[in-house]
């Protein structure tokens, strides 16, 4: 009767090497993004509050703060695709294309109420967008909501 002699002296030494490239090629892959700069175009969120009140055909956005709120430069509110924005100085949204950046020493402050006037009618509801531009040249969308 003939014994088969099994070699298995080789296959602990061939995965060990497998697995030291697979390692060695993870960490020069994780190492080739921090050095390129593949995770630095990443924008953090801005962070502002707001809230929305309906006034029979107005509706008013009050400012209730953030830590974002000082680079804040303007807001656009579409309302059924309309878009209405701050103006430099007034209190009262205006249907325009683009926002007007606020003057010097004119910011936001906690509190304030804009006014889009005669924009709503009483029967249905309206989706109302609210986006901020702030002073990196950053647009985000702060509220979104039916009324």
């Amino acid at each position: 009767m003939m014994k088969f002699r099994e070699n298995e002296d080789a296959v602990s030494p061939v995965i060990g090497v497998i697995l030291m490239v697979a390692i060695t090629v993870i960490l020069a892959a994780v190492i080739a993004a921090f050095v390129f700069g593949m995770g630095s175009n990443v924008q953090g969120q801005k962070t502002v509050g707001l809230s929305l009140q309906k006034d029979a055909t107005n509706l008013k956005v009050t400012i209730l703060g953030g830590p974002d709120l000082p680079t804040l430069e303007y807001l656009k509110v579409t309302i059924e695709n309309e878009p209405y924005c701050t103006g430099e100085t007034s209190f009262t949204m205006s249907a325009a294309s683009s926002g007007t950046k606020r003057a010097a020493g004119s910011t936001f402050k906690v509190g304030d109420i804009f006014t889009c006037v005669s924009v709503l009618n009483k029967e249905g509801y309206k989706h109302v967008i609210v986006v901020g531009h702030f002073s990196d040249g950053q647009d985000q969308m702060l509220l979104d909501k039916q009324l």
